[in-house]
């Protein structure tokens, strides 16, 4: 019944193949060391679809874990797989696992569906045992007529697991996935090629790959075939022509109904220093998909890496010392030493600095270099560090992956911050050159940057040595002018630059009380004139009375008037009479050229 409905099936493609859609097989992670791998796995149908009409499915099922006492687990990747849209919460051992990645087939209209998710921390706490994959319920999808008919209902469940032993030689395992389906028709085949690619093949002993492939059936072997590099694969499970008929290589089962866990060796397949391999899946009736492919091959090669660690920067400065590593991490072999080192910054070359010593298998290196940035590159740039690449770009050593070689990291040079001039400051002299002043809005003013900070200082070197910072900005006593006032303009690395703003005073106008009150009170009892004494250095001033007679004269030298005559005109102890008297007042000074006169009166 199935072969007629298949065959139909497989003419529907000849017509509808561009309904194929799929996730191409790419390389997912690569481990080079002391590593191998195996499978296990299960499948949930109970029968192979092809023989049977009865389309029930299991929802669980159990696979064993055996690894040698020696074995120690890296890595444990479960993909499971089945008929429809796709289901993505399971069970493993009855702990809850969700699909961190999915894939997907459509093919002639039909959804089929796998998933994966990384359960490392599981299997190594769990170790050797009985695995139970649960909750993967597909009889809602495989009991409808279209999967049934065709007999495309299948659902299992396999883990990859990497383990690193002592004992085993310096491998590379390639990991590589994603859904990719294939079946034609005996009059025309489908041929899906994948490449598999970041191979280093140092030597073919013991070199093995393994598939996980879905919906495979013994009974259909028509222009069925697996190959690498043009060779067919095969074992004692998988004929030349029936790679994908329900077996395990590992535990030798021939009942694992619509799915394969297969495992091949590949000595003959693949040569020293091919960095890719070819595999050719062909099918002219049977429905299958491959969803991960695993490669193991002998590798002693070292991997160069590098890490930009630590970058050290001067204010006005073309040097810069960089700190960096180079790692041999991912490696099946030690990294010689003198392994050359090209520093660019944009894409002009600095300079080619080398390794030290050698670096063991999982070591690294680190070292400090001083680079001058030539006048020509802007501060803005990027530092570019590449191990393995001489003065001519190329690499001199033979590495497990030639594209992870570089580590880059944008720079700005420092440079003293900007800043806006600021203008000198005037005040009226307060007396022998002393003013108050007020220049808090120069703190916002002198920046050219918000973010920046501004200081003011008495000295240029308190400025430059950040020492004995003013404060009180608003209301600033300058004792003597002219004074200059440092301002130090910091940027958030600690760059800094300073300028500077005079405080000048100037002789502002006298201010003049025209009352004398000689009552003892020490109110008005003395001739007031705010702004005179100790400013206007050289005044003089006259007083007369209303006659016009001189009576009294004073300078910066002698005290103030207090009603009394020096001149005559005097009762008793020279005390003038109370009324009206006329000053003259001289400022002898180049803004003031004439005199301030006025009347004031003395009353006791």
């Amino acid at each position: 019944m199935k072969q007629k409905i298949r065959c139909f099936y497989c003419v529907l493609t000849l017509f509808f193949s561009i309904l194929c859609f799929g996730q191409n097989i790419d390389l997912y992670e690569q481990f080079n060391g002391r590593y191998d791998f195996t499978f296990i796995g299960n499948t949930l149908n109970p029968a192979e679809n092809n023989g049977t009409t009865d389309c029930t499915i299991f929802t669980t099922a159990t696979a064993t874990l055996n690894l040698n006492p020696n074995d120690s687990v890296t890595k444990a990747y479960l993909y499971w797989a089945g008929s429809g849209t796709g289901d993505f919460e399971v069970q493993l051992n009855t702990i809850p696992i969700t699909a961190e990645r999915t894939f997907s087939v459509l093919k002639n209209g039909l959804d089929y569906f796998g998933a994966f998710a990384d359960v490392t921390t599981l299997v190594q706490n769990s170790g050797n045992g009985i695995y139970t994959f649960a909750e993967l319920d597909l009889n809602a999808a495989i009991n409808s007529l279209t999967y049934c008919n065709i007999r495309t209902n299948f659902g299992g469940w396999a883990m990859i697991i990497v383990y690193e032993n002592p004992d085993l030689t310096l491998n590379q395992l390639n990991i590589y996935d994603g859904l990719q389906g294939l079946q034609g028709s005996f009059a025309n085949p489908e041929i899906i090629n994948i490449t598999l690619n970041s191979l280093n093949v140092i030597d073919d002993v013991g070199s093995k790959i393994g598939f996980i492939a879905w919906e495979g059936d013994s009974a259909l072997a028509i222009k069925e075939s697996l190959k690498m590099n043009g060779t067919a694969l095969t074992n004692d499970l998988n004929p030349l022509t029936n790679a994908f008929n329900g077996t395990n290589s590992i535990t030798g089962a021939t009942d694992l109904y619509n799915m394969d866990l297969d495992v091949y060796d590949t000595e003959d397949n693949i040569a020293i220093d091919d960095q890719t391999a070819l595999i050719e899946l062909s099918s002219g009736q049977d429905f299958v998909m491959i969803n991960a492919i695993v490669s193991k091959l002998n590798s002693q090669l070292p991997d160069a890496t590098i890490a930009i660690d630590a970058l050290e920067r001067a204010c006005n400065s073309r040097f810069i010392t960089v700190d960096y590593t180079v790692f041999n991490t991912n490696s099946t072999n030690a990294l010689p030493s003198n392994v050359p080192i090209a520093v660019f910054a944009n894409s002009t070359l600095l300079d080619i600095v080398f390794t030290f010593s050698e670096i063991a298998i999982g070591g690294s290196e680190s070292n400090t270099v001083v680079l001058e940035i030539p006048i020509e590159i802007p501060i803005d740039f990027e530092l570019l560090f590449v191990v393995d690449q001489n003065d001519s770009g190329v690499g001199v050593i033979k590495e497990i992956s030639e594209n992870n070689n570089t580590d880059t990291l944008p720079i700005s040079l420092f440079v003293s911050p900007g800043f806006n001039n600021l203008e000198n400051l005037e005040s009226c002299n307060e007396g022998l050159g002393k003013g108050t002043f007020n220049f808090a809005n120069y703190e916002e003013a002198v920046k050219v940057e918000p973010n920046h900070t501004a200081t003011f200082f008495n000295s240029l070197d308190d400025a430059n040595d950040n020492n004995n910072r003013l404060f009180n900005l608003s209301n600033f006593v300058a004792l003597a002018t002219p004074k200059t006032i440092y301002v130090r303009i910091e940027d958030e690395n600690g760059c800094f630059t300073t300028t500077s703003f005079d405080l000048i005073t100037k002789n502002c106008p006298p201010q003049i009380y025209n009352l004398v009150a000689t009552n003892s009170d020490n109110f008005y009892d003395t001739f007031l004139i705010y702004g005179l004494r100790d400013i206007f250095l050289n005044f003089k001033l006259s007083i007369y009375n209303r006659w016009g007679v001189l009576i009294w004269t004073g300078n910066n030298n002698t005290p103030d008037w207090d009603g009394k005559s020096s001149n005559g005109n005097t009762i008793g102890d020279n005390t003038l009479p109370d009324g009206t008297y006329f000053y003259v007042l001289e400022l002898n000074d180049p803004n003031y050229q004439n005199a301030m006169t006025g009347f004031l009166e003395l009353t006791k």
